[in-house]
């Protein structure tokens, strides 16, 4: 039967298991949504090339505003590059920058996913652990509760 103390220790760690999962899923939702945006990028402008050379399109401006414009395909394509920088370079280039930040997030999204189960896996044993600690000393019911 475990002391007081090490209840409590497992209190304080199953807690702080939870204050970790929740930071992960943050992390996911976070990558999930720059997923999102470096996806549509790369349709964006591979839609952009299969458009015919006068085709007008209308650019967001973000907050549902847009302006009308037509696509010059012979200027280069600008794009962040982090810290605020951002810099010239051929369409080719940044579909293939971007295809390499996909694959950049996809591969920390498994990571991520793979941390989260651990980190879940871990909650639910210490659970149950103080669930039967619970019921052993007539306690009431479910300790680790969600």
């Amino acid at each position: 039967m475990p002391t007081e103390e090490e209840v409590q220790e497992d209190l304080m760690r199953l807690e702080a298991y939870r204050n970790q999962l929740n930071a992960l899923l943050q992390q996911h939702q976070i990558l999930s949504a720059s997923r999102q945006d470096h996806a549509r990028a790369r349709e964006s402008l591979e839609g952009v090339e299969r458009a015919p050379r006068d085709a007008e399109l209308l650019v967001p401006l973000g907050g549902e505003a847009y302006v009308r414009g037509t696509i010059d395909r012979d200027a280069p394509v600008l794009i962040g590059v982090g810290s605020g920088v951002v810099v010239a370079m051929e369409r080719p280039k940044v579909s293939e920058l971007l295809a390499e930040r996909l694959q950049k997030i996809d591969e920390t999204v498994r990571e991520l996913e793979g941390q989260m189960q651990t980190v879940d896996e871990r909650i639910q044993i210490l659970s149950q652990r103080l669930d039967a600690v619970a019921r052993a000393t007539g306690g009431a019911g479910h300790v680790g509760g969600d």
